[in-house]
């Protein structure tokens, strides 16, 4: 599993995956991370799936971009590109892997501006090629292991926050995610593009940097906890009077 996040603020796009890879029962470090960055042109891919699989399109993609990279001028078209690399891949291992008992399953965030995009951009892309793009409703996306830093997100980012917020609510998401699975873990990389900037700035932060964060947020959810108005609460530990009780019989 893994935990890859892509947020569009106002302001810009931030990015941040984790770095572990679970391989039977061994465990190491791999970038999940790719990026293109050039002059008025600059975007990144996060992939969540089997290793093999995001690899070998990564590589066909890359080929790609080196002889036809002037051809993309809005994102959506480098993802449609990247997409049907995502298919011949599928194409090629699809059945085979499936016969020895494994999913293909890469999904992929893309975000960034090209030359005839108005803002920065993200989108989700699926193992069969299609996707969806990321919107002011909901304005962040998840792949791999999704559920635990969801509830953060959705109680905390709005559309109109700061990239400076949409970074601490993505950590926030990611330690989440960090203590309740085992298979997601530092370091981390994380990309920020402001808007109109063409330029994507890459991160990698390890767990020394950020445990007084994570030290920070464990205290205040305690103490908001104490300092929670919920006296109403106690009736749970009040004892009713059988006297009172009423009892229903057919």
């Amino acid at each position: 599993m893994t935990f890859c996040l892509g947020i569009k603020t106002k302001s810009g796009i931030v990015g941040l995956s984790d770095t572990r890879i679970v391989t039977g029962n061994e465990t190491t470090t791999a970038k999940k991370v790719y990026i293109v960055n050039k002059e008025k042109h600059s975007f990144f891919i996060m992939t969540s799936g089997l290793r093999s699989v995001r690899d070998k399109a990564i590589t066909y993609f890359t080929e790609v971009i080196e002889k036809q990279d002037h051809t993309f001028d809005k994102l959506y078209k480098a993802v449609n590109e990247f997409g049907a690399q995502v298919k011949r891949v599928a194409n090629e291992d699809q059945e085979y892997l499936e016969k020895a008992g494994l999913s293909y399953n890469l999904h992929s965030i893309i975000g960034g501006q090209l030359e005839e995009d108005d803002e920065p951009k993200i989108y989700l892309l699926y193992p069969q090629g299609n996707w969806i793009e990321v919107r002011e409703g909901t304005p962040f996306v998840i792949i791999g292991n999704t559920g635990f830093g969801n509830p953060v997100l959705r109680r905390s980012l709005k559309f109109d926050e700061s990239l400076d917020f949409a970074i601490k609510s993505a950590f926030l998401a990611f330690d989440a995610t960090r203590i309740s699975a085992n298979d997601v873990d530092f370091p981390i990389d994380v990309v920020v593009m402001k808007n109109d900037s063409y330029h994507m700035i890459e991160t990698r932060f390890s767990q020394k940097e950020l445990e007084h964060i994570s030290e920070f947020w464990n205290s205040r959810l305690k103490t908001a906890i104490h300092d929670l108005p919920a006296a109403v609460l106690n009736k749970a530990f009040q004892e009713k009077d059988p006297q009172l009780s009423l009892e229903i019989k057919e």
